[in-house]
């Protein structure tokens, strides 16, 4: 026992196992069919699940607090005001019409440009102030959504519940026809990520300490932003907004792993949300046959954690003064 619980990247491989198992195994009645749709499926969680854990652990890392998520920075909203503005300049026959790789392709590169501006003209000027990127992001966020809101009120109705449609995350609709680019996407960011793993550690010890112990932090601090909005991009165009499921796998993770360690930290949040969503999934569509919503659920905990981490982290500066 003492084994196991010294080894939590062990215990989450094999829940994430068991979960996959489970996923692909229960309720079969035509295994021609069932495997391959369910393979597809599965290995489309593994990456939404390794997309958002990373990006919100690496936003943790960059930001120093437990409590933040990348949504701050408005992905989101952008996410939602693109598919309005594609909705109402090319219509519902041009809009349900577009080729799927085109579609992801676009989103991604006008997230990845929104972030890059906004990166640009926070970072690379006199000073590296993350905390006024995080409020900027809080204020394009509130813009974002006022704006899709006034494109809601231009458009028809039947186009508005297509825009609802895709305001809201689905983990039982995501397009297989993505997986092969993301999956290149995410192994280009892994081997990124963990060239950096060390320097990432230093980074935990705050911005001086880090530009005194030799990290190029401007270099280090844009190219680890530059991949969060990557993989929130990904992440997001494949199943949709999510708000707090970063935020739930990084405080389960923080909770149980042994040390804070990037080596350590980014394969057991990658396990621990892709165990999330497998074995919720599996627990929906064939123990309670798709009667529930599993993203509400993952929303529902994750606002809960929020919360909990907010009086904890209260609690702990009452105590100290």
């Amino acid at each position: 026992m003492a084994f196991l619980k010294n080894n939590p990247i062990l215990i989450a491989f094999i829940i994430l196992v068991i979960g996959c198992g489970l996923y692909l195994t229960l309720n079969v009645v035509s295994w021609d069919f069932a495997l391959p749709l369910r393979t597809r499926k599965l290995v489309a969680f593994l990456v939404v699940g390794y997309a958002v854990g990373v990006s919100t652990l690496l936003f943790q890392t960059l930001t120093h607090n437990p409590i933040l998520t990348p949504s701050l920075l408005g992905f989101d909203a952008l996410y939602v005001l693109i598919q309005s503005l594609m909705l109402f300049f090319l219509g519902m026959v041009s809009y349900t019409t577009m080729p799927a790789v085109g579609k992801f392709a676009f989103e991604v590169m006008v997230m990845m440009a929104m972030s890059v501006a906004m990166f640009r003209f926070l970072l690379t000027k006199h000073n590296q102030d993350l905390t006024r990127l995080i409020l900027v992001g809080v204020i394009f966020g509130i813009l974002f959504r006022s704006l899709s809101y006034m494109v809601a009120r231009m458009i028809s109705p039947d186009d508005f519940v297509t825009v609802q449609a895709h305001s809201y995350a689905s983990f039982t609709a995501v397009n297989v026809n993505l997986l092969i680019t993301s999956m290149v996407l995410s192994a280009l960011s892994f081997v990124y990520i963990w060239r950096h793993r060390f320097a990432l550690d230093v980074l935990m010890l705050g911005r001086n300490c880090a530009i005194s112990l030799g990290v190029p932090y401007r270099t280090l601090s844009l190219g680890i932003l530059m991949t969060i909005a990557l993989l929130v991009s990904m992440a997001t165009a494949l199943v949709g907004p999510i708000t707090f499921f970063g935020l739930l796998v990084c405080a389960l993770t923080n909770r149980f792993c042994t040390k804070m360690a990037h080596g350590e930290r980014l394969i057991l949040v990658s396990l621990v949300a892709s165990s999330t969503l497998i074995v919720g999934q599996a627990v929906f569509e064939h123990v309670f046959k798709v009667a529930g919503v599993l993203e509400v659920i993952i929303e529902l905990f994750g606002g809960v954690a929020f919360l909990l981490l907010i009086f904890t982290q209260y609690g702990k500066q009452r105590t100290m003064q």
